[in-house]
């Protein structure tokens, strides 16, 4: 394994022991004066819960080139999915917009072929663009259950659609590259940069996806049930630390919010699980969160041997969380922190070391980011705002054409594994999440700073918030209404579904 292994790793990590390599000359992402402009490199990975970059999540497993990141660069401690699953979330870090702008509702409903993306943008202006791994931003893919499935929640029963979670220990000590694909797409980012970044004359932008660490399909749940298979090798079990593993506490499931309920049973968490079927089931997650992070770290460490890291900003995301068990669920598909929060690091010139951001920022951010770094006009149309004064070191007093950066953002749900369209504000120390019309479901009301845990739900106890940031709410989008539309779209879908089958294929469902 090119550069890989404890050896490869090893001598990467001596670096945390040295002075940054862009110490002396920082040039400042987005600045003129005839500066060159920067190369970017963006590691996107699948189901990162956005905690584990900082404590006291980061006491649960090693993750030695995240916290390489953060030792030369920035970590935002209140970073979100902008809808906590692959292809719409994905959507809005490609688009910069809202889902609800864009329509995409579901892994099935994504952007339209041929949408103008910030890499376009860059490519345009200049730019050397190069992709390896998971993109899944557009329409299309997935399985047919995810184009259809979103239905089946307005009839009066539930379906279970996932795989029992579950783990599996695969390999020995020495057994390293456990995500095959995701190891062959990182050989080609590196062997990229290695053999081809080296020789530009133009700024570049790289970009990789990772599948790690969402977990890996169930063959005996069928084509259609997911993945709930947690897979490592106990060399990355040995990077976790047991003791550390926190086990989440359970409301019963008669106490359960009834879209909880829902969502746990489609997820097939309603029956009973020891505490070590809870732990291993966490600990190979975390497992996974490291074989993720090494991946990374071959990233930076070509770029460190061609002397590129010393004119890149890298950035390192994830689409969403993995609730790993929280709240008697596993996958996203939550507003829970386990699956909203995500991790946003970011390194470079000009980026200030150690800094830890407490301002909620989201997915939406990263392509005026981009645009920013890259010292291309933002359009005023997109919900997202850049990244680049935050970095700097200016959060409040750096107004962009745009005007001030909210003190919220705003997450969005419509697919499956839920029974109803699902809203999250996030401002200050609340956390308000509220369903379909606003009116027929009971919203959630949490305060994050005296419940990081998500177990007591306020919105009772004071209705002046809930109201308050409801209205916040509606300002930014017309909730009820967009509920409409997805489950209209959801119908049509069904039916368009339904009838290509002929009537011979329906009657046997």
């Amino acid at each position: 394994m090119p550069g890989g292994g404890p050896l490869g790793w090893a001598r990467l990590l001596l670096l945390l022991m040295t002075a940054a390599p862009w110490a002396g000359a920082r040039p400042r992402p987005g600045a003129s004066g005839g500066q060159p402009r920067l190369s970017v490199v963006l590691v996107a990975c699948d189901s990162l819960d956005g905690r584990l970059t900082f404590y006291p999540g980061n006491q649960t497993v090693d993750l030695p080139f995240i916290n390489f990141m953060k030792r030369y660069g920035t970590v935002f401690l209140n970073a979100y999915t902008n809808s906590p699953i692959c292809c719409p979330s994905r959507a809005a870090m490609w688009s910069g917009l809202f889902t609800h702008l864009t329509e995409s509702w579901n892994n099935f409903k994504g952007l339209d072929p041929g949408y103008v993306t910030w890499m376009d943008l860059m490519e345009k202006h200049g730019y050397h663009t190069q992709k390896y791994g998971k993109l899944d931003y557009t329409s299309g893919h997935h399985s047919v259950s995810n184009r259809v499935e979103a239905w089946t929640r307005d009839v009066d029963f539930l379906l279970r659609q996932e795989g029992r979670p579950m783990v599996n220990l695969t390999g020995d000590r020495k057994h390293v590259r456990v995500m095959e694909a995701d190891w062959r797409n990182t050989d080609k980012a590196v062997n990229w940069i290695k053999n081809e970044a080296i020789n530009l004359t133009q700024p570049f932008v790289l970009y990789l996806g990772l599948n790690l660490p969402h977990p890996y399909p169930s063959p005996y749940a069928g084509e259609n049930f997911g993945s709930s298979t947690f897979l490592t090798s106990p060399y990355w079990l040995e990077k976790v630390t047991y003791e550390a593993i926190k086990i989440p506490k359970w409301s019963s499931l008669s106490e359960m919010h009834p879209v909880d309920y829902y969502s746990s049973y489609t997820k097939n968490c309603t029956g009973e699980f020891t505490k070590q079927e809870v732990r291993n089931i966490r600990a190979f997650y975390y497992a996974m969160c490291a074989e993720t992070d090494a991946m990374l770290g071959e990233v930076i460490s070509a770029l460190r041997d061609t002397g590129l890291l010393e004119k890149t900003i890298v950035i390192f995301t994830a689409d969403h969380g993995e609730l790993a068990m929280e709240h008697r669920q596993f996958y996203k598909m939550s507003m829970y922190e386990g699956s909203s929060h995500v991790p946003l690091l970011v390194m470079g010139p000009g980026i200030k070391s150690q800094q830890q951001i407490p301002n909620v920022v989201s997915l939406v951010d990263i392509y005026p980011t981009m645009l920013d770094i890259a010292r291309i006009p933002v359009p005023q149309n997109l919900s997202g705002y850049s990244l680049i004064p935050l970095l700097h070191g200016k959060a409040e007093n750096v107004v962009s054409p745009k005007g001030h950066r909210p003190s919220w953002v705003l997450s969005e749900f419509h697919g499956c594994n839920v029974n109803s369209s699902v809203y999250m504000l996030r401002t200050g120390k609340w956390k308000y999440i509220t369903y379909s019309d606003g009116y027929s479901v009971l919203p959630q009301l949490f305060d994050l700073t005296a419940d990081p845990d998500e177990l007591t739900n306020i919105a009772v106890k004071f209705p002046a918030v809930v109201h308050s940031l409801d209205k916040i709410l509606r300002s930014i989008v017309n909730y009820p209404k967009v509920s409409s539309s997805v489950q209209d779209y959801n119908k049509r879908q069904f039916i368009s579904w339904k009838q290509s089958l002929g009537k011979t294929g329906w009657k046997f469902l």
